[in-house]
């Protein structure tokens, strides 16, 4: 499993305080605790997301989140080669170096 990355305050908190406020309290303390879903669908829908919208830099903390949440690394592959005939072929390859660093890392 890939090593935590630092917090979004550790990274930005001097920055911009208030972004880091919203993410800990609205987007991680609220909305990833709603009952609806998983933290492990939540965190597979996230990376799909991601990797659609070639968000590279978000994707390696939530490529981390999703194997701590219980997503295996060969379904993380797997959504990321599902996704190359949905978001193109550039954002798959993007996303699997990603991948790739983050599982190095570990």
């Amino acid at each position: 499993m890939a090593k935590p990355l630092p917090s979004a305050r550790d990274r930005i908190g001097a920055v911009a305080p208030k972004l880091v406020d919203l993410t800990e309290k609205v987007l991680f303390g609220d909305v990833w605790e709603r009952p609806g879903l998983s933290k492990r669908d939540r965190s597979l829908i996230t990376c799909a997301a991601l990797v659609a919208l070639n968000r590279t830099e978000q994707l390696r903390g939530h490529l981390v989140r999703a194997e701590t949440n219980g997503v295996k690394r060969d379904e993380l592959i797997e959504m990321i080669t599902h996704l190359a005939f949905y978001s193109g072929w550039p954002t798959a390859m993007s996303a699997a170096t990603v991948a790739k660093g983050v599982f190095e890392e570990a």
